[in-house]
Formats: C-alpha cells, sequence, structure tokens
C-alpha cells in the first residue's frame, strides 16, 4: 500500500506541476478503481489531494517568480494586484468561490497561473481547493471501483485517451485566457465598473521605462 501512496503522490504532484497539456488528474483516480478495486481509494484520493494542492501550489510560485518579475511590466502588476485588493476584502467569497470550482473536474492550472501572477497568500486558494479535489478524487475513485468490480478488466485494459484535438485547442484556449487576464484593466473595471484594456503602452514599458 505505501507504493501505492509514493505512486500517486509522485504522479498526482508532476501532473499539477505541468502548466498546460497535462490529463485532468481525476482520471488517475478512475483508472485506480478501474484497475485496481481491492485498493482503498478514499484514502489515495487523500494524499492525491494533498499531491494536488503542492503541484499547484508551486506552479502558481513559478508563474510569480519567472513571469511576474521577469515579462510582465511594473504597470501590468500594478493592474493585476488591482484584483488582489479586492478578494483581500472579501476573504469568506473568495474561500467559497474556489471551494465551489474545486469539487467539479475542470482545470485548474490556468487559475493557478492567474492567481499567481498577484501577489496573494496561496493558502487562501490552496486550502478550499485541497479540500474540493479530496472530495471530487474520492467521487471518482469510489464510482470507478464500483464499475471496476462489476465490469472486470474490459474496462480496465482500456487506457484513457485525452490528446485529441479537442482537448490540444483547449488548452491553447485557456493558454491565451491567461494572456487576457494580463491585459484587462483590472483597477478601471473594478471602480468604474467599466471594461476596457489596459493600454498597449503599459505593456510594452518593461521594455522602456521599467527596464
Amino acid at each position: 500500500m505505501w507504493g501505492a501512496i509514493l505512486a500517486v503522490f509522485l504522479i498526482v504532484y508532476l501532473l499539477n506541476l505541468i502548466p498546460a497539456f497535462a490529463p485532468p488528474t481525476w482520471m488517475v483516480f478512475s483508472f485506480i478503481g478501474l484497475r485496481h478495486p481491492e485498493l482503498n481509494v478514499t484514502e489515495l484520493a487523500v494524499v492525491g489531494a494533498v499531491a494536488a494542492t503542492l503541484g499547484r501550489a508551486t506552479l502558481a510560485k513559478l508563474a510569480r517568480v519567472i513571469v511576474r518579475n521577469r515579462f510582465l511590466s511594473r504597470r501590468s502588476r500594478e493592474n493585476i494586484d488591482s484584483i488582489k485588493v479586492r478578494l483581500e476584502e472579501r476573504p469568506k467569497l473568495t474561500f467559497s468561490v474556489f471551494l465551489i470550482y474545486a469539487f467539479g473536474p475542470l482545470p485548474s492550472n490556468y487559475l493557478f497561473i492567474a492567481f499567481g501572477l498577484t501577489t496573494m497568500d496561496l493558502s487562501r486558494i490552496a486550502i478550499p481547493f485541497f479540500l474540493g479535489r479530496a472530495v471530487s478524487y474520492s467521487f471518482w475513485g469510489v464510482a470507478s471501483s464500483f464499475v471496476g468490480r462489476r465490469a472486470g478488466r474490459f474496462l480496465a485494459a482500456h487506457p484513457f485517451s485525452y490528446l485529441s484535438l479537442y482537448f490540444v485547442l483547449t488548452q491553447f484556449f485557456l493558454l491565451y485566457l491567461v494572456y487576457l487576464f494580463t491585459r484587462v484593466d483590472w483597477r478601471y473595471l473594478l471602480d468604474e465598473r467599466k471594461f476596457r484594456w489596459l493600454p498597449r503602452n503599459a505593456q510594452n514599458s518593461a521594455n522602456g521605462n521599467d527596464s
């Protein structure tokens, strides 16, 4: 069992460290449930939730160190930090939104990358993310174990296929959304309740006055 725990931790951590084009982690627990229904998938789900949280937190830190500090201009960083101010004013709402999101199977890598571009305390999203993922991973594992006990090796013998055209296109689309996240004039949107893009000269100031 300890070998399975270590393997799950390492696999899930590495999957959640990948910024794009990684298979969704819930597939790992569906696979385990189908192939090894005799294992305690609930226990493995908690281990996986810890690994996923650490992996996503590491990804957010890397986004902060590499993308924010090296590629964003001072104006862009100040613009994104406008979100930080508003989120810190509503800690319960922030916790609830991330908890609800974590219950679902939607990818969270881009969410953590965007959050990492701010300077907020990562525990604000790490805790609800862990709770939500622990529940969702348990669900996928238990449900797959139920199917695995009844369908035998027929379903378990077929590996999951995720690298389809749809998957690739959605990954590029979500990466583009992260770029758009840095282009929105958040201070203007939050203060004036009006949408506009951050002026181009603010984006390009990293190569000029912000050097």
